[in-house]
Protein backbone atom coordinates (compact mmCIF):
# COMPACT_ATOMS: atom_id res chain seq x y z
CA UNK A 1 0.00 0.00 0.00
CA UNK A 2 1.40 3.35 -1.27
CA UNK A 3 0.94 6.53 1.61
CA UNK A 4 -0.32 9.19 -1.15
CA UNK A 5 -0.91 13.42 0.43
CA UNK A 6 -2.76 15.86 -1.31
CA UNK A 7 -4.02 19.08 -0.22
CA UNK A 8 -5.77 22.20 -0.97
CA UNK A 9 -4.51 25.36 -0.18
CA UNK A 10 -6.32 27.20 2.85
CA UNK A 11 -8.83 29.86 1.76
CA UNK A 12 -9.03 33.29 3.60
CA UNK A 13 -11.79 33.70 6.03
CA UNK A 14 -12.48 36.79 4.72
CA UNK A 15 -15.39 36.00 2.57
CA UNK A 16 -17.96 33.07 2.04
CA UNK A 17 -16.73 29.93 0.07
CA UNK A 18 -17.38 30.85 -3.76
CA UNK A 19 -17.14 28.79 -7.15
CA UNK A 20 -13.74 28.65 -7.35
CA UNK A 21 -12.91 27.12 -4.26
CA UNK A 22 -15.68 24.57 -4.78
CA UNK A 23 -14.03 23.54 -7.80
CA UNK A 24 -10.18 23.17 -6.31
CA UNK A 25 -11.51 21.36 -3.66
CA UNK A 26 -13.73 18.97 -5.62
CA UNK A 27 -10.60 18.52 -7.73
CA UNK A 28 -9.03 17.30 -4.82
CA UNK A 29 -11.51 14.92 -3.41
CA UNK A 30 -11.45 12.96 -6.41
CA UNK A 31 -7.80 12.48 -6.59
CA UNK A 32 -8.23 11.52 -2.97
CA UNK A 33 -11.35 9.34 -3.85
CA UNK A 34 -9.37 7.95 -6.93
CA UNK A 35 -6.32 6.77 -4.58
CA UNK A 36 -8.17 5.40 -2.38
CA UNK A 37 -10.04 3.14 -4.82
CA UNK A 38 -6.12 1.80 -6.01
CA UNK A 39 -5.98 0.89 -2.49
CA UNK A 40 -3.66 3.49 -1.50
CA UNK A 41 -3.50 5.17 1.86
CA UNK A 42 -4.78 9.24 1.60
CA UNK A 43 -4.34 11.65 4.01
CA UNK A 44 -6.40 14.69 2.33
CA UNK A 45 -5.84 18.06 4.00
CA UNK A 46 -7.88 21.33 3.99
CA UNK A 47 -8.96 23.87 5.94
CA UNK A 48 -8.72 28.03 6.53
CA UNK A 49 -6.66 30.53 6.54
CA UNK A 50 -7.48 33.02 9.62
CA UNK A 51 -4.76 35.61 9.98
CA UNK A 52 -3.40 38.60 8.10
CA UNK A 53 -4.48 42.44 7.34
CA UNK A 54 -7.67 42.09 5.77
CA UNK A 55 -9.25 39.53 8.07
CA UNK A 56 -8.41 42.17 11.12
CA UNK A 57 -9.86 44.74 9.52
CA UNK A 58 -13.10 42.24 8.33
CA UNK A 59 -13.61 42.16 11.88
CA UNK A 60 -13.25 45.16 12.73
CA UNK A 61 -15.74 46.36 10.55
CA UNK A 62 -18.15 43.88 11.93
CA UNK A 63 -17.54 45.32 15.55
CA UNK A 64 -16.83 41.34 16.61
CA UNK A 65 -13.28 40.10 17.63
CA UNK A 66 -10.97 38.81 15.31
CA UNK A 67 -11.38 35.20 16.76
CA UNK A 68 -15.24 35.53 17.14
CA UNK A 69 -15.29 36.15 13.16
CA UNK A 70 -13.06 33.29 12.16
CA UNK A 71 -15.09 30.74 14.06
CA UNK A 72 -18.15 31.93 12.90
CA UNK A 73 -16.43 31.98 8.89
CA UNK A 74 -14.18 28.70 9.79
CA UNK A 75 -17.96 26.57 10.56
CA UNK A 76 -19.10 27.64 7.05
CA UNK A 77 -16.08 26.02 4.84
CA UNK A 78 -16.20 23.26 7.56
CA UNK A 79 -19.75 22.89 6.06
CA UNK A 80 -18.75 22.31 3.09
CA UNK A 81 -17.99 18.84 3.95
CA UNK A 82 -21.33 17.55 3.84
CA UNK A 83 -23.00 20.04 1.08
CA UNK A 84 -20.04 19.01 -1.39
CA UNK A 85 -19.62 15.32 0.01
CA UNK A 86 -15.91 15.80 0.68
CA UNK A 87 -13.52 12.95 2.04
CA UNK A 88 -10.91 14.64 3.50
CA UNK A 89 -9.04 13.19 6.49
CA UNK A 90 -7.91 16.83 8.07
CA UNK A 91 -9.71 20.54 8.26
CA UNK A 92 -6.66 22.76 9.65
CA UNK A 93 -7.15 26.28 10.76
CA UNK A 94 -4.29 28.62 11.43
CA UNK A 95 -5.17 29.35 14.91
CA UNK A 96 -4.69 25.43 16.13
CA UNK A 97 -2.70 25.56 18.92
CA UNK A 98 -0.46 22.66 17.32
CA UNK A 99 -0.03 25.11 14.06
CA UNK A 100 1.04 28.46 16.19
CA UNK A 101 3.79 26.17 17.82
CA UNK A 102 4.41 24.61 14.25
CA UNK A 103 5.07 27.57 12.89
CA UNK A 104 7.42 29.19 15.35
CA UNK A 105 9.43 25.94 15.16
CA UNK A 106 10.12 26.81 11.77
CA UNK A 107 11.00 29.99 12.11
CA UNK A 108 13.14 29.19 14.73
CA UNK A 109 15.14 26.23 12.11
CA UNK A 110 15.11 29.12 9.24
CA UNK A 111 16.51 31.76 12.07
CA UNK A 112 19.38 29.11 12.95
CA UNK A 113 20.08 28.42 9.71
CA UNK A 114 20.67 32.27 8.65
CA UNK A 115 18.01 33.16 6.63
CA UNK A 116 15.87 35.55 8.61
CA UNK A 117 16.78 38.72 9.65
CA UNK A 118 15.49 42.46 10.31
CA UNK A 119 15.77 45.64 8.45
CA UNK A 120 13.48 48.88 7.41
CA UNK A 121 12.28 48.79 4.38
CA UNK A 122 9.14 50.56 1.76
CA UNK A 123 7.06 48.77 -0.11
CA UNK A 124 3.51 49.04 -1.65
CA UNK A 125 1.53 46.44 -0.69
CA UNK A 126 -1.88 45.08 -2.16
CA UNK A 127 -4.10 43.85 0.99
CA UNK A 128 -6.57 41.78 -1.38
CA UNK A 129 -3.76 39.87 -1.99
CA UNK A 130 -1.40 40.10 1.46
CA UNK A 131 1.78 40.76 -1.75
CA UNK A 132 4.17 43.20 -1.84
CA UNK A 133 3.83 44.94 -5.19
CA UNK A 134 6.54 45.77 -7.62
CA UNK A 135 6.06 48.45 -10.52
CA UNK A 136 5.88 46.11 -13.07
CA UNK A 137 3.05 44.40 -11.68
CA UNK A 138 1.12 47.14 -11.31
CA UNK A 139 -1.50 48.84 -13.49
CA UNK A 140 -1.85 52.40 -13.26
CA UNK A 141 -0.65 52.17 -10.04
CA UNK A 142 -3.00 49.33 -8.61
CA UNK A 143 -3.07 45.53 -8.22
CA UNK A 144 -4.60 43.65 -11.16
CA UNK A 145 -6.35 40.92 -9.16
CA UNK A 146 -8.02 44.03 -6.86
CA UNK A 147 -7.99 47.15 -9.37
CA UNK A 148 -11.14 48.97 -6.88
CA UNK A 149 -8.42 48.67 -3.89
CA UNK A 150 -6.25 51.25 -3.51
CA UNK A 151 -2.49 50.13 -2.41
CA UNK A 152 -1.41 50.85 0.67
CA UNK A 153 2.59 51.90 1.88
CA UNK A 154 4.59 49.67 4.78
CA UNK A 155 7.15 51.89 6.00
CA UNK A 156 8.56 49.46 8.83
CA UNK A 157 11.30 47.50 10.48
CA UNK A 158 10.52 43.69 9.45
CA UNK A 159 11.95 40.54 9.81
CA UNK A 160 12.45 39.24 6.33
CA UNK A 161 13.92 36.04 4.98
CA UNK A 162 16.34 35.40 2.38
CA UNK A 163 14.79 34.35 -0.53
CA UNK A 164 17.10 35.50 -2.97
CA UNK A 165 19.28 32.98 -1.77
CA UNK A 166 18.06 30.12 -3.14
CA UNK A 167 17.07 31.05 -6.80
CA UNK A 168 19.87 28.51 -8.41
CA UNK A 169 18.07 25.92 -6.48
CA UNK A 170 14.87 26.64 -7.51
CA UNK A 171 15.73 26.56 -10.58
CA UNK A 172 17.31 23.40 -10.47
CA UNK A 173 14.15 21.89 -9.03
CA UNK A 174 12.15 23.05 -11.75
CA UNK A 175 15.05 21.78 -14.51
CA UNK A 176 15.10 18.76 -12.56
CA UNK A 177 11.74 18.23 -12.07
CA UNK A 178 9.56 18.84 -15.13
CA UNK A 179 6.08 17.55 -13.70
CA UNK A 180 6.72 20.21 -10.98
CA UNK A 181 4.33 22.45 -11.71
CA UNK A 182 1.54 21.47 -14.35
CA UNK A 183 0.80 22.42 -16.69
CA UNK A 184 4.15 23.46 -17.96
CA UNK A 185 3.14 26.33 -19.17
CA UNK A 186 3.36 27.47 -15.41
CA UNK A 187 6.34 25.83 -14.87
CA UNK A 188 7.80 28.15 -17.28
CA UNK A 189 6.10 31.26 -15.59
CA UNK A 190 7.73 30.41 -12.30
CA UNK A 191 10.76 29.54 -13.97
CA UNK A 192 11.01 32.87 -16.00
CA UNK A 193 10.37 34.90 -12.92
CA UNK A 194 12.73 33.05 -10.62
CA UNK A 195 15.18 33.81 -13.40
CA UNK A 196 14.78 37.29 -13.34
CA UNK A 197 15.76 37.42 -9.89
CA UNK A 198 14.22 36.99 -6.47
CA UNK A 199 14.29 40.10 -3.57
CA UNK A 200 13.73 39.32 0.10
CA UNK A 201 10.48 39.02 1.29
CA UNK A 202 9.01 40.30 4.20
CA UNK A 203 7.84 37.74 6.85
CA UNK A 204 6.31 40.00 9.90
CA UNK A 205 4.23 43.18 10.94
CA UNK A 206 4.81 45.04 13.79
CA UNK A 207 2.59 44.05 16.21
CA UNK A 208 1.31 47.45 17.05
CA UNK A 209 0.09 48.23 13.64
CA UNK A 210 -1.63 44.61 12.95
CA UNK A 211 -2.07 42.48 16.14
CA UNK A 212 -3.86 39.67 14.34
CA UNK A 213 -0.69 37.01 13.68
CA UNK A 214 1.64 34.30 14.64
CA UNK A 215 3.65 36.09 18.04
CA UNK A 216 7.39 35.75 16.09
CA UNK A 217 9.80 34.31 18.87
CA UNK A 218 11.00 35.96 21.28
CA UNK A 219 10.10 39.65 19.83
CA UNK A 220 6.91 40.59 21.64
CA UNK A 221 6.83 43.69 19.16
CA UNK A 222 6.20 41.24 15.61
CA UNK A 223 3.64 38.73 14.42
CA UNK A 224 4.46 36.86 11.06
CA UNK A 225 3.38 37.79 7.72
CA UNK A 226 0.55 35.92 7.06
CA UNK A 227 1.97 33.76 3.97
CA UNK A 228 4.96 32.52 5.98
CA UNK A 229 2.41 31.34 8.70
CA UNK A 230 -0.13 29.78 6.22
CA UNK A 231 2.14 27.57 4.11
CA UNK A 232 3.51 25.80 6.74
CA UNK A 233 0.19 24.15 7.30
CA UNK A 234 1.17 22.06 4.25
CA UNK A 235 3.29 20.01 7.07
CA UNK A 236 2.26 21.18 10.51
CA UNK A 237 -0.95 19.33 9.45
CA UNK A 238 0.83 16.10 9.27
CA UNK A 239 1.90 16.14 12.69
CA UNK A 240 5.65 18.11 12.17
CA UNK A 241 7.91 18.83 14.17
CA UNK A 242 6.59 16.09 16.76
CA UNK A 243 5.15 13.40 14.64
CA UNK A 244 7.84 12.76 12.68
CA UNK A 245 7.05 9.44 11.69
CA UNK A 246 3.26 10.38 10.52
CA UNK A 247 5.12 13.21 8.67
CA UNK A 248 7.96 11.54 6.87
CA UNK A 249 5.13 8.31 5.60
CA UNK A 250 2.92 11.15 3.87
CA UNK A 251 5.74 13.71 3.01
CA UNK A 252 6.19 15.21 -0.02
CA UNK A 253 2.96 15.78 -1.56
CA UNK A 254 0.65 17.15 -4.11
CA UNK A 255 -1.01 20.58 -3.86
CA UNK A 256 -3.93 21.66 -5.90
CA UNK A 257 -4.13 25.74 -5.78
CA UNK A 258 -5.30 28.71 -8.30
CA UNK A 259 -2.95 30.31 -10.86
CA UNK A 260 -2.86 33.64 -8.31
CA UNK A 261 -0.80 31.36 -6.03
CA UNK A 262 1.76 29.79 -8.41
CA UNK A 263 4.56 32.39 -6.73
CA UNK A 264 3.75 31.52 -3.44
CA UNK A 265 2.82 27.52 -3.84
CA UNK A 266 5.69 27.19 -6.34
CA UNK A 267 8.56 29.35 -5.15
CA UNK A 268 8.44 30.92 -1.76
CA UNK A 269 7.30 27.55 -0.18
CA UNK A 270 9.73 25.73 -2.17
CA UNK A 271 12.27 27.77 -0.72
CA UNK A 272 11.01 27.85 2.82
CA UNK A 273 11.28 24.17 2.82
CA UNK A 274 15.04 23.86 1.78
CA UNK A 275 15.66 26.95 4.60
CA UNK A 276 14.48 24.46 6.81
CA UNK A 277 16.00 20.93 5.74
CA UNK A 278 13.12 19.37 4.31
CA UNK A 279 11.98 18.06 0.67
CA UNK A 280 10.03 20.64 -1.55
CA UNK A 281 5.94 19.23 -2.37
CA UNK A 282 6.07 16.84 -5.18
CA UNK A 283 3.73 18.39 -7.58
CA UNK A 284 1.79 22.39 -7.56
CA UNK A 285 -1.46 21.30 -9.54
CA UNK A 286 -2.52 24.75 -10.87
CA UNK A 287 -6.55 25.51 -11.49
CA UNK A 288 -7.80 28.74 -13.67
CA UNK A 289 -10.07 30.77 -12.47
CA UNK A 290 -13.53 30.10 -13.20
CA UNK A 291 -15.48 33.48 -15.26
CA UNK A 292 -19.42 33.95 -15.82
CA UNK A 293 -20.68 35.27 -19.06
CA UNK A 294 -16.62 35.39 -20.08
CA UNK A 295 -16.33 38.15 -17.30
CA UNK A 296 -14.81 38.18 -13.37
CA UNK A 297 -17.54 37.10 -11.02
CA UNK A 298 -18.09 40.05 -9.05
CA UNK A 299 -20.97 41.40 -6.63
CA UNK A 300 -20.88 44.63 -8.78
CA UNK A 301 -21.83 43.00 -12.10
CA UNK A 302 -24.29 40.58 -9.80
CA UNK A 303 -22.50 37.44 -11.90
CA UNK A 304 -21.43 36.13 -8.53
CA UNK A 305 -21.96 32.36 -8.84
CA UNK A 306 -22.86 30.67 -4.92
CA UNK A 307 -21.89 27.10 -5.02
CA UNK A 308 -24.10 26.59 -2.42
CA UNK A 309 -27.11 27.52 -4.26
CA UNK A 310 -26.71 25.58 -6.89
CA UNK A 311 -26.63 22.60 -4.65
CA UNK A 312 -29.85 23.29 -2.97
CA UNK A 313 -31.91 23.64 -5.99
CA UNK A 314 -29.77 20.78 -8.22
CA UNK A 315 -28.12 18.55 -6.12
CA UNK A 316 -24.07 18.07 -5.33
CA UNK A 317 -23.48 15.93 -7.76
CA UNK A 318 -25.38 17.61 -10.24
CA UNK A 319 -22.46 20.38 -9.02
CA UNK A 320 -19.87 17.66 -8.75
CA UNK A 321 -20.62 16.45 -12.47
CA UNK A 322 -20.88 20.15 -14.15
CA UNK A 323 -17.57 21.55 -12.69
CA UNK A 324 -15.63 18.56 -13.39
CA UNK A 325 -16.89 17.89 -17.00
CA UNK A 326 -17.51 21.40 -18.11
CA UNK A 327 -14.14 23.04 -16.73
CA UNK A 328 -11.22 23.13 -18.58
CA UNK A 329 -8.35 21.32 -16.26
CA UNK A 330 -6.21 24.56 -16.26
CA UNK A 331 -7.23 27.27 -18.49
CA UNK A 332 -9.52 29.41 -17.71
CA UNK A 333 -13.64 28.51 -17.33
CA UNK A 334 -17.18 30.28 -17.93
CA UNK A 335 -20.06 29.23 -15.68
CA UNK A 336 -23.47 30.54 -16.04
CA UNK A 337 -26.84 29.14 -15.02
CA UNK A 338 -28.47 28.89 -18.24
CA UNK A 339 -25.26 26.53 -19.15
CA UNK A 340 -25.50 24.41 -15.95
CA UNK A 341 -29.00 23.70 -16.55
CA UNK A 342 -28.42 22.67 -20.50
CA UNK A 343 -25.87 20.25 -19.17
CA UNK A 344 -28.16 19.19 -16.49
CA UNK A 345 -30.89 18.24 -18.81
CA UNK A 346 -28.78 17.06 -21.30
CA UNK A 347 -26.00 14.65 -19.63
CA UNK A 348 -27.69 13.77 -16.47
CA UNK A 349 -31.67 13.78 -16.63
CA UNK A 350 -32.12 12.33 -20.36
CA UNK A 351 -28.79 10.89 -20.08
CA UNK A 352 -27.26 9.43 -17.72
CA UNK A 353 -30.72 9.17 -15.43
CA UNK A 354 -32.85 8.02 -18.22
CA UNK A 355 -31.06 5.30 -19.25
CA UNK A 356 -30.50 3.99 -16.15
CA UNK A 357 -34.31 4.04 -15.48
CA UNK A 358 -34.97 2.30 -18.94
CA UNK A 359 -32.68 -0.41 -18.43
CA UNK A 360 -34.17 -1.39 -14.41
CA UNK A 361 -37.59 -1.00 -15.45
CA UNK A 362 -37.02 -3.42 -18.42
CA UNK A 363 -35.16 -6.43 -16.39
CA UNK A 364 -37.71 -5.75 -13.39
CA UNK A 365 -40.93 -5.83 -15.81
CA UNK A 366 -39.46 -9.14 -17.66
CA UNK A 367 -38.61 -10.57 -14.33
CA UNK A 368 -34.89 -11.19 -15.69
CA UNK A 369 -32.33 -11.93 -13.39
CA UNK A 370 -28.40 -10.93 -14.18
CA UNK A 371 -25.68 -11.95 -12.45
CA UNK A 372 -24.08 -8.67 -11.88
CA UNK A 373 -20.43 -8.18 -12.35
CA UNK A 374 -18.41 -5.33 -10.18
CA UNK A 375 -14.88 -5.65 -11.46
CA UNK A 376 -13.75 -2.46 -13.16
CA UNK A 377 -13.01 -3.40 -16.63
CA UNK A 378 -9.00 -3.06 -16.36
CA UNK A 379 -8.61 -1.35 -20.05
CA UNK A 380 -11.07 1.42 -18.98
CA UNK A 381 -9.77 1.67 -15.33
CA UNK A 382 -5.94 1.84 -17.00
CA UNK A 383 -7.73 4.54 -19.26
CA UNK A 384 -8.75 6.55 -16.65
CA UNK A 385 -6.03 6.30 -14.33
CA UNK A 386 -3.58 7.71 -17.40
CA UNK A 387 -6.23 10.51 -17.52
CA UNK A 388 -6.41 11.00 -13.54
CA UNK A 389 -2.39 11.55 -13.54
CA UNK A 390 -2.79 14.74 -15.94
CA UNK A 391 -5.76 15.78 -14.10
CA UNK A 392 -7.46 15.30 -17.31
CA UNK A 393 -10.99 15.43 -15.43
CA UNK A 394 -13.03 16.59 -18.06
CA UNK A 395 -11.72 13.94 -20.72
CA UNK A 396 -12.75 11.00 -18.02
CA UNK A 397 -15.92 12.33 -17.94
CA UNK A 398 -16.06 12.26 -21.70
CA UNK A 399 -14.81 8.71 -21.83
CA UNK A 400 -17.78 7.43 -19.04
CA UNK A 401 -20.61 9.40 -21.02
CA UNK A 402 -19.50 7.61 -24.23
CA UNK A 403 -19.73 4.50 -22.39
CA UNK A 404 -22.81 5.52 -21.63
CA UNK A 405 -24.08 6.78 -25.46
CA UNK A 406 -22.93 3.49 -26.49
CA UNK A 407 -25.37 1.51 -24.23
CA UNK A 408 -27.93 3.75 -25.10
CA UNK A 409 -27.74 3.20 -28.72
CA UNK A 410 -27.25 -0.60 -28.59
CA UNK A 411 -30.63 -0.62 -26.56
CA UNK A 412 -32.23 1.79 -29.17
CA UNK A 413 -30.92 -0.31 -31.89
CA UNK A 414 -31.69 -3.93 -30.03
CA UNK A 415 -35.25 -2.84 -28.99
CA UNK A 416 -35.15 -5.81 -26.22
CA UNK A 417 -38.93 -4.05 -25.22
CA UNK A 418 -40.18 -5.89 -28.49
CA UNK A 419 -38.78 -9.04 -28.04
CA UNK A 420 -40.78 -12.27 -26.84
CA UNK A 421 -37.91 -14.57 -25.98
CA UNK A 422 -36.62 -14.31 -22.26
CA UNK A 423 -33.24 -15.07 -22.72
CA UNK A 424 -32.93 -12.73 -25.77
CA UNK A 425 -34.15 -9.79 -23.75
CA UNK A 426 -31.45 -11.39 -20.81
CA UNK A 427 -28.92 -11.53 -23.22
CA UNK A 428 -29.48 -7.93 -24.82
CA UNK A 429 -29.89 -6.36 -21.01
CA UNK A 430 -27.34 -8.22 -18.93
CA UNK A 431 -24.49 -6.34 -20.94
CA UNK A 432 -26.19 -2.92 -20.26
CA UNK A 433 -27.02 -3.71 -16.91
CA UNK A 434 -23.25 -4.86 -16.30
CA UNK A 435 -22.32 -1.59 -18.34
CA UNK A 436 -24.23 0.68 -15.46
CA UNK A 437 -22.30 -1.29 -12.73
CA UNK A 438 -19.07 -0.30 -14.16
CA UNK A 439 -20.23 3.49 -14.75
CA UNK A 440 -22.05 3.58 -10.99
CA UNK A 441 -18.11 1.81 -9.41
CA UNK A 442 -16.29 4.44 -11.65
CA UNK A 443 -18.74 7.15 -10.33
CA UNK A 444 -18.53 7.03 -6.91
CA UNK A 445 -15.31 8.74 -6.89
CA UNK A 446 -16.62 11.56 -8.91
CA UNK A 447 -20.13 11.67 -8.29
CA UNK A 448 -20.27 9.67 -5.00
CA UNK A 449 -23.67 9.55 -4.00
CA UNK A 450 -24.90 9.00 -7.45
CA UNK A 451 -22.55 6.27 -7.98
CA UNK A 452 -23.32 4.90 -5.03
CA UNK A 453 -27.13 4.20 -6.14
CA UNK A 454 -26.58 2.69 -9.23
CA UNK A 455 -24.34 0.30 -7.92
CA UNK A 456 -26.71 -0.77 -5.04
CA UNK A 457 -29.44 -0.59 -8.06
CA UNK A 458 -27.52 -2.63 -10.45
CA UNK A 459 -25.01 -5.29 -8.18
CA UNK A 460 -27.64 -7.90 -7.49
CA UNK A 461 -29.57 -10.17 -9.34
CA UNK A 462 -33.21 -8.57 -9.73
CA UNK A 463 -32.78 -5.23 -10.87
CA UNK A 464 -35.78 -3.58 -9.84
CA UNK A 465 -36.78 0.63 -11.30
CA UNK A 466 -35.70 2.66 -8.56
CA UNK A 467 -36.61 7.01 -7.80
CA UNK A 468 -34.84 9.01 -11.06
CA UNK A 469 -31.46 9.67 -10.45
CA UNK A 470 -31.94 13.03 -11.67
CA UNK A 471 -35.14 14.72 -12.22
CA UNK A 472 -36.08 16.86 -15.28
CA UNK A 473 -36.31 20.49 -15.18
CA UNK A 474 -39.54 21.87 -14.97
Amino acid sequence: MTKYYITTTLPYVNSEPHIGFALEIIRADVIARWQRLKGNEVFFNTGVDEHGLKIFRKAEELGISTQAYCDEMAAKFSELKSSLNLSYDNFIRTTDEHHLKAVQEFWRLSLTNGDIYKKNYQVKYCVGCELEKTESELIDNHCPDHPNQELEIIDEENYFFRFSKYQADLLKLYQDNAAFVVPSTKLNEITKFVERGLDDFSISRLKEKMPWGVPVPNDENHVMYVWFDALVNYISCLGWPDNQEKFNSFWPGIQICGKDNLRQQAAMWPAMLLSVGLKPSKQVVIDGFITSGGQKMSKSLGNVINPMAIVKEYGTDALRYYLLSQMNSFDDSDFTIEKFQAVYQADLANGLGNLAARISNLLEKNEIKITPELEINSDIFKKIDLKMKEYLFSDIMKELWLLLKNADERLSADRPWKMENKEAIKQCLEPLARNMLLVGRVLTVFMPATGEKIVNQFNQQQVNKAEPLFPRLV
